[in-house]
């Protein structure tokens, strides 16, 4: 790769400037055992921003059957902990999304709840994030919403 004037080569792993992402296995393994704490950040801030993506599988696969500390219990850490976040995250987010539907159609918490087929207290867990509701119930809460908006479009008097 040329190099830019007055700059210095890269000591990342393959000398590159490519984003961590785009690196190849080989190099996140180069880089788990023998990069410094700035390549490691690098790493760490992918792992963060896609727990789930390229970057994590390729730690995980280079992490698999390594001994348990320094770096390697580290990112597995990282890892674990970003992974555990998100899905705090997406649960707070479906709790959003299912309480826009419960407003969007006009019926009461206790009154959605038993025409969705599920107690109170679960549905208060679903929106409170603690629970993950199943896709169907997800899909039947939509229809639901979806056919008290359509009545009440039905029931509203035409404007002049």
């Amino acid at each position: 790769m040329p190099l830019r004037t007055g700059s210095k080569p890269d000591s990342r792993p393959g000398g590159t400037d490519r984003p961590v992402e785009f690196w190849p296995t080989s190099a996140i393994r180069s880089a788990l055992q023998s990069g410094d704490i700035g390549t490691w950040q690098l790493i760490v801030v992918a792992l963060k921003r896609d727990p789930f993506g390229r970057t994590a599988r390729q730690v995980e696969e280079v992490l698999e059957g390594t001994a348990p500390y320094g770096i390697a219990k580290a990112l597995s850490e990282v890892l674990s902990r970003a992974r555990a976040h998100l899905e705090t995250n997406e649960r707070a987010e479906v709790g959003r999304h299912m309480r826009l539907l419960i407003e969007r159609c006009g019926l009461g918490q206790q009154e959605f709840a038993s025409r969705i087929g599920v107690p109170a207290d679960t549905l208060s867990d679903y929106l409170n994030g603690t629970v993950d509701p199943p896709a169907s119930l997800m899909i039947r809460m939509r229809r639901l919403s979806d056919r008290f908006v359509k009545l009440h479009n039905r029931e509203a008097p035409d404007v002049l």
